[in-house]
């Protein structure tokens, strides 16, 4: 599978799930795994997985404008992810924002070993 193909999986799968639960996407990572969010950061699967789904909002709705991916490694055992769009929280107006993912191959899949999200404002 091409690095296109997977991105565009991942990106797929990933807002699915952050819509549908956010507690959804404690597969996608592992105890070593980093999240910076807004400029906090966090590291484990479990403490990621809690501050997602503390935010403080229900619903939400991410729509992808643009995503690349590249290979991170000579052996393409990590995959770079950069994401732009509009997220709408609770039905409030749309706000930009971008998400960087660096994945990490397992077996046949691929983890998310580092996540960076920000809000694009002013």
């Amino acid at each position: 599978m091409d690095i296109t193909t997977i991105a565009k999986n991942f990106t797929e799968f990933y807002y699915s799930q952050f819509a549908a639960g956010r507690g959804n996407l404690a597969p996608l990572y592992r105890p070593h795994s980093m999240l910076t969010w807004e400029g906090k950061q966090f590291q484990g699967g479990s403490n990621i997985v809690q501050h997602l789904t503390e935010l403080p909002f229900e619903k939400v709705a991410h729509k992808i404008s643009t995503f690349d991916a590249q290979p991170s490694s000579l052996d393409m055992s990590t995959l770079l992810i950069n994401v732009t769009g509009l997220l709408r929280v609770d039905g409030d107006q749309e706000l930009q924002f971008s998400q960087v993912f660096v994945l990490a191959k397992e077996g046949e899949s691929f983890y998310v070993l580092n996540d960076m999200f920000r809000l694009n404002l002013g």
